[in-house]
């Protein structure tokens, strides 16, 4: 083989010399044919032995030995570019190789999943899209073999239909990922706006798939999958091209916001909203495709929402305290919290889960499921002390904190932000201190109003504490952050009576959740500015943003509706239903402005619910 291999070599600079080699393909055509796998080191060490040789030849003292050395040394050169590439493209071969034998090592039920593997993007290496035509062409080959079993063979041969289609339906939408965003504000996304600009109906404009056509129809009509969607059984090959095109969207879209230089704040709204967008859908889907008995995409579909958010959660800008309301409103938001809660705790323990929990232990705070709240919380917690990640320590702590409020469990509560507050001093996270001392001042003035009394000192300090916060969430541009901080402060000063102050700070903080998308901290300062207007004898405007804090808490399934829904009760006791019912005619344009017609009609259906119950 050593003979072979300087046999070849010589062979390449002889024919170069003589002119017979006209391009490198030439070369890498016959390293193709002449060089056997699993033999590259001996080729390397003979490249090599001719590489000194002709090194030694440079030296000689003949001018016609230097000159055909010199010839020589760039053959040799051409013969090293052509062996690296050739060494990169068969250690491809090789790693796509394998990944064909580990799906046909795997039961029916497994082999999708491995695929799934193949192209996940939290990979060391993530596959090209070269890579994955060329996986497709391997598992063709595979599914060609005369001694595999038929059902194997139809199985991969779905495989490699569906990778190659996809790939075909991710090229008909590239054209098309961000050109209906300037259309739009550009601080709005658009997956839950008009029909007819956002990027679902973009979407569906742009590919032939008729399944794919009726998914992105459906998501831009009902902003969720629903049976209209999905309506009928689906094909793995079918599958898999959905896979590989709703994956390449997402990437292409975030790759996209991620760049944006004229507004790095809006860039990673933007950004989490299409992550959060994206694992939503897939939720959805799951969920349809086990209502068609098809349990094998059902799981598939775990898998991609899964793959998504560990993306999501190794991303600098990942919301560690807000922002999941952006894109995961409405009846689809518990059943998708539920449904990704209960496979991740099959999940090994890692800093990326932590995150993910915590996303998911304050979403389920905002929904009132406050003792499912703090055991996702205290398991972030603890992953995150064991991985090291102190930022994801300090927000758990933080949250921990908060839910422990809504038990009233104050002395808890305090000691939890106290000990996020030295945490976050001694690593430096300034959004941990602002939500701590955020913690720390509402905590107390909660405190006051049940146990303990407050003297005039104790106030101050509590306002010192979250003013503090607030400050330094806005120092850190922060969004979520500012929207809890500010949140905070227009409560604190309703319980203090302070109701102008009060209403500056919720309206302010009203107009910081709008901006973010965050509907629970909206339902919530609507509540308060309830609160705020009903001590001022405002009653209309009690009214007004009871009814709004209502809706909006009741849309997300928070329990916390029944807050401004007692408000609006009493209200109407006192006024009468007649007077009352005037109030709600007189601001119905600003009503509609902001939950339509369907959500104004649904007003009285809710007063009557809070009452009955």
């Amino acid at each position: 083989m050593h003979d072979r291999y300087l046999d070849l070599i010589n062979r390449i600079i002889a024919a170069t010399l003589k002119g017979e080699i006209r391009s490198k393909d030439q070369v890498y055509a016959l390293l193709q044919a002449e060089v056997s796998s699993g033999t590259g080191e001996l080729f390397e060490r003979c490249l090599q032995e001719q590489v000194e040789e002709v090194e030694g030849q440079l030296k000689s003292a003949d001018e016609l030995i230097q000159a055909k050395a010199t010839r020589k040394q760039r053959a040799l050169k051409t013969i090293q570019g052509e062996w690296d590439r050739w060494q990169k493209n068969n250690q491809t071969s090789s790693v796509l190789t394998k990944v064909v034998q580990a799906i046909a090592a795997q039961p029916t039920e497994e082999r999708l999943s491995q695929l799934l593997n193949a192209i996940d993007p939290n990979q060391a290496q993530v596959l090209t899209r070269e890579q994955i035509g060329q996986l497709a062409e391997l598992l063709h080959q595979a599914a060609s073999a005369p001694d595999v079993a038929k059902e194997f063979s139809i199985e991969i041969a779905n495989f490699a239909a569906g990778l190659n289609q996809g790939l075909k339906t991710w090229q008909e939408l590239e054209v098309n990922v961000v050109s209906w965003i300037f259309d739009q504000n550009r601080g709005s996304l658009g997956f839950g706006g008009a029909e007819q600009s956002g990027p679902w109906s973009s979407w569906a404009k742009s590919v032939r798939s008729p399944g794919l056509k009726a998914l992105f129809s459906n998501l831009a009509q009902q902003q969720a999958v629903t049976a209209a969607g999905v309506a009928s059984p689906l094909s793995i090959a079918e599958w898999v091209e959905w896979a590989i095109a709703l994956q390449r969207l997402q990437l292409g879209l975030v790759a996209w916001f991620d760049k944006q230089p004229y507004d790095a704040t809006a860039g990673k709204r933007l950004s989490i909203a299409t992550f959060l967008s994206f694992t939503a859908v897939w939720s959805q889907l799951s969920q349809r495709f086990s209502e068609l008995s098809q349990p094998i995409l059902a799981q598939g579909c775990f898998q991609m929402a899964l793959q998504s958010l560990y993306y999501f959660a190794q991303q600098p800008y990942y919301p560690l305290y807000g922002g999941l309301f952006a894109a995961l409103s409405g009846e689809p938001l518990q059943t998708t919290l539920d449904y990704l809660d209960q496979p991740l705790r099959q999940v090994p323990n890692t800093a990326s889960k932590a995150r993910i929990l915590t996303l998911l232990g304050y979403s389920q705070r905002a929904l009132g499921q406050v003792e499912q709240a703090v055991k996702l919380h205290q398991q972030a917690l603890e992953i995150a002390r064991e991985s090291g990640d102190r930022r994801c320590e300090i927000a758990n702590l933080n949250h921990l904190s908060r839910t422990w409020v809504m038990q009233n469990e104050y002395s808890s509560a305090i000691d939890t932000s106290q000990r996020a507050l030295i945490l976050a001093r001694q690593t430096g996270d300034r959004l941990g201190e602002a939500n701590a001392l955020t913690n720390l001042g509402s905590t107390t003035v909660a405190q006051g109003q049940t146990e303990i009394a407050l003297d005039t000192d104790q106030y101050e300090q509590v306002l010192e504490y979250l003013q503090r916060g607030l400050s330094l969430s806005e120092q850190e541009g922060d969004v979520p952050s500012q929207a809890l901080c500010t949140n905070s402060l227009g409560i604190a000063q309703v319980m203090l009576a302070q109701y102008p102050a009060a209403i500056a700070s919720l309206e302010k903080g009203l107009r910081i959740a709008q901006a973010i998308g965050d509907l629970f901290l909206q339902g919530l300062n609507c509540t308060y500015l309830a609160e705020a207007h009903r001590g001022l004898g405002n009653t209309e405007l009690a009214i007004y943003t009871g009814c709004l804090g209502m809706y909006l808490l009741n849309q997300i399934g928070s329990r916390q509706w029944r807050q401004p829904a007692g408000i609006l009760s009493i209200l109407n006791g006192q006024m009468g239903a007649e007077a009352f019912q005037a109030i709600l005619i007189k601001y119905r344009p600003q009503f509609l402005q902001i939950i339509g017609v369907d959500g104004f009609d649904y007003l009285p259906t809710l007063l009557i619910d809070y009452r009955s119950s």
